[in-house]
């Protein structure tokens, strides 16, 4: 089953490009680390508002490739954050994590 919506996907990739749709996929895979080390970091020093902002960004880039599992788990992360609740983040970091992984590996295989 496919991580990544497909029809979001390639109606992105006719909106920009086929050239351009790699560069996006690109600077995603280069962001996205970053920001899940931005939340990890951001939950180890208690802070909500860091930790929502780095959720809210991952779960806007995650939408935008139709990555839904990823973008799901991002806004939950994110409420989690809106809400200053981060000691019940459990196992969705992780979640999180996996999910990442699963839509990098379709993202890859959808280069041009």
């Amino acid at each position: 089953m496919s991580v990544i919506d497909l029809a979001t996907f390639e109606e992105l990739k006719q909106m920009s490009g086929t050239e351009f749709i790699n560069e996006l996929i690109d600077t995603f895979l280069e962001d996205a680390p970053k920001l899940i080390e931005e939340i990890k970091s951001a939950l180890n020093a208690n802070n909500a508002d860091s930790f929502r902002r780095a959720a809210h960004s991952l779960k806007s880039n995650a939408s935008t490739f139709g990555a839904s599992q990823l973008s799901a788990l991002a806004k939950e992360l994110e409420m989690l954050g809106k809400e200053n609740r981060l000691a019940e983040t459990g196992d969705r970091l992780r979640a999180l994590e996996e999910a990442y992984v699963s839509a990098r590996n379709e993202l890859e295989g959808l280069r041009s």
